[in-house]
């Protein structure tokens, strides 16, 4: 485990192993967290059926990137919105396409990177991801210009990542991880490898104000950042989101962000 640089084609190798290897026991963790059809935003325990960041669904052509087991699209479906599932890992779809069979719910699914978005320019009017994507790809500047260009004007993109001060501080849910031990302003990522020195796992860091800078270098406007609250009488323990850090300082950030509308003024 280090902090090093990575390429995109590292990235998604690493990653795509990881979670097509990891699927059946993350499932297995968080599966009953996250639900067979719901939307959960964060560990704090997020719902958009509160938070309603994604506005008004009936009918609305909805991509969620990074999807993992789609639980997310397949509640927007029921909300009466037209949501498709994405994700790199074939592992994490099985699992998506085995809940859907289970609930009855069924959204249509894609393999593929988010750096190449194998859609037309427009074909959405929301794209969301809690935690799916934006922090496994080294280019994700790159990532927020793939979202933009498949939102029709007018549309939304919506993601949760980490919070970036998480960084700063000890990958610790108990009291070890209340020390401040990392540079917030160390972009390096965080990488676990083989004896080889070939990358297994890669989690991206940026700060706050480069998130800022890749929503608005894409052409994106900031509406909202939400930093959910740890929740009264909410005691679980998801890696390193626990209570006694969450009641402390955020551990999730949610970016809200609109497309213009590029239709003049009459």
């Amino acid at each position: 485990m280090l902090r090093r640089p990575v390429s995109n084609a590292e990235s998604r190798w690493a990653n795509r192993r990881w979670w097509d290897s990891d699927a059946d026991d993350y499932q297995a963790e968080h599966g009953a967290f996250l639900g067979e059809v719901d939307f959960v935003w964060c560990p704090e325990g997020l719902r958009e059926s509160e938070a309603r960041l994604l506005g008004d669904l009936r009918g609305r052509r909805v991509l969620e990137l990074g999807c993992g087991a789609a639980a997310a699209a397949r509640w927007l479906a029921t909300q009466g919105a037209r949501p498709v599932g994405l994700d790199l890992s074939a592992g994490m779809l099985r699992h998506a396409a085995h809940a859907a069979a289970t609930s009855g719910v069924r959204v249509p699914l894609v393999q593929a990177d988010a750096l190449a978005l194998p859609f037309r320019a427009g074909a959405f009017d929301i794209v969301c991801t809690a935690f799916g994507a934006i922090p496994f790809v080294a280019d994700s500047a790159a990532a927020m210009r793939e979202v933009f260009r498949v939102l029709r004007p007018g549309g939304s993109w919506v993601f949760s990542v980490t919070h970036p001060m998480r960084w700063i501080f000890l990958d610790d849910p108990g009291e070890e991880g209340l020390k401040a031990v990392h540079s917030y302003f160390d972009r390096r990522p965080y990488v676990e490898q083989d004896t080889a020195g070939v990358p297994t796992y890669v989690e991206q860091h940026r700060t706050l104000g480069d998130r800022i800078r890749e929503i608005v270098g894409a052409g994106f406007v900031l509406r909202d950042l939400v930093e959910p609250e740890w929740p009264a009488g909410h005691e679980q323990i998801w890696g390193q989101w626990s209570p006694l850090r969450g009641r402390l300082f955020p551990g999730t950030a949610i970016f809200v962000c609109d497309k213009p509308d590029s239709t003049p003024l009459r």
